[in-house]
């Protein structure tokens, strides 16, 4: 084995997961060379990891961020604009990728990854959700890897090696943890008239404010469900989520003879970020240790269907399969942005989803544009609709 540097690019590298991705490499400097680095807006971030990190290759796609890019980079050639951006992603000089972009944006560069045959360490978990079966035929075809960043579907994928098993043929369940978010013990009622504010403060994790809220409403379980019936082949009804409070469990696989296997740590991003991209080698990371002395209680709990719907529509939609999850992801990406900005309350969240999806006609073998189409679609669906 080569003792090379990985030649990584991130896409996404100002948002929670490229920032952490970035603090992996400082602790990896000799295993990792960051050859490219884009982001969406956010020109002063970027501006100093580029002076750190001394990528080959910059992106940014607005165009306001680019200019001031520019400027304080001069003769630097600056790849700007979506297509652009995701074209670095399927760079020659690139080994691994990592798509950390939120929402359906991280569907070009995922499939630039994918159609060079990169490995594609994936934390972006809208492009399964809203074209999985594109994005693994696709892999398929072209010999990439997938690896899972996402803490409950690395989780998973640590399980499954840990158990020796090469494929899903003898795993009975899919079990995924949720931390159930900052209304875990709110009722319905309660939830009517909480603020954005409120949305965001995630009692564990440290996240950007899409996620955040997608945790707050539980969509986030529900697409990580669809997600993982396409990473681990494994169908909806053999896919359970229970709460746990404490984020310590970050999912468990249990197998056909009643055994499960769990993976345990610390709730930091860093750890499974570390894992797709050294896989299969483990490497030192400084982050916290778990005392289980400390710790003392593991608990578990059942979700609430009728107070967190989201859930329940994200199964609703697998279910329905075809374009029904791009039209899910794009309602509600549409749907958090309105109640961010105040125009939406909390709980019309899943009824703009749920009103979107009961009005979308599935395509049930989507190609790209029909998927794009959809998405289109129903973000229109999801902006005009009336609470």
């Amino acid at each position: 084995m080569s003792d090379a540097p990985i030649r990584l690019a991130i896409i996404g590298s100002t948002g929670s997961i490229g920032r952490n991705a970035l603090d992996v490499v400082r602790q990896q400097r000799a295993r990792y060379d960051v050859v490219a680095l884009a982001a969406h807006s956010n020109a002063a971030l970027l501006l100093e990891q580029v002076r750190e990190f001394a990528p080959r290759a910059v992106g940014i796609i607005d165009p306001a961020a680019a200019a001031t890019l520019r400027a304080a980079l001069p003769g630097r050639a600056l790849h700007t604009g979506t297509a652009a951006v995701a074209a670095l992603a399927g760079a020659e000089e690139t080994d691994t990728v990592l798509v950390s972009v939120s929402g359906v944006a991280g569907l070009a560069p995922a499939l630039a990854a994918v159609r060079a045959g990169k490995r594609l360490a994936l934390a972006t978990k809208e492009v399964l959700v809203a074209a999985g079966a594109l994005v693994l035929e696709e892999a398929r075809r072209h010999h990439a890897e997938i690896l899972p960043v996402d803490s409950e579907h690395s989780a998973i994928f640590q399980c499954m090696q840990a158990a020796g098993t090469q494929g899903c043929g003898n795993v009975e369940r899919l079990i995924l943890t949720a931390s159930g978010g900052p209304f875990r013990t709110r009722t319905r009622d309660e939830l009517g008239c909480v603020t954005a504010r409120e949305a965001l403060a995630h009692p564990t994790w440290r996240m950007g404010s899409k996620v955040s809220i997608d945790s707050a409403t539980m969509m986030n379980k529900g697409l990580e469900v669809i997600e993982a019936h396409w990473l681990f082949d494994i169908p909806a009804e053999r896919i359970a989520v229970v709460i746990h409070p404490q984020s310590v469990v970050h999912s468990l696989v249990e197998f056909c003879d009643g055994s499960m296997v769990a993976q345990l740590a610390s709730p930091d991003m860093r750890t499974p970020i570390l894992y797709a991209l050294s896989y299969p080698a483990r490497h030192p990371l400084r982050v916290p240790r778990l005392d289980l002395v400390q710790l003392r209680e593991l608990t578990f709990f059942e979700p609430n269907h009728a107070v967190f719907p989201c859930l329940g529509l994200a199964y609703e939609a697998l279910q329905r399969g075809g374009t029904a999850p791009a039209v899910l992801n794009a309602a509600n990406e549409v749907a958090v942005q309105r109640f961010l900005r105040d125009e939406i309350a909390f709980l019309d969240i899943p009824r703009t989803v749920e009103t979107t999806l009961l009005a979308h006609t599935v395509v049930a073998q989507p190609t790209l544009a029909d998927i794009l189409a959809a998405d289109a679609w129903a973000r229109g669906v999801a902006a005009a609709y009336c609470c």
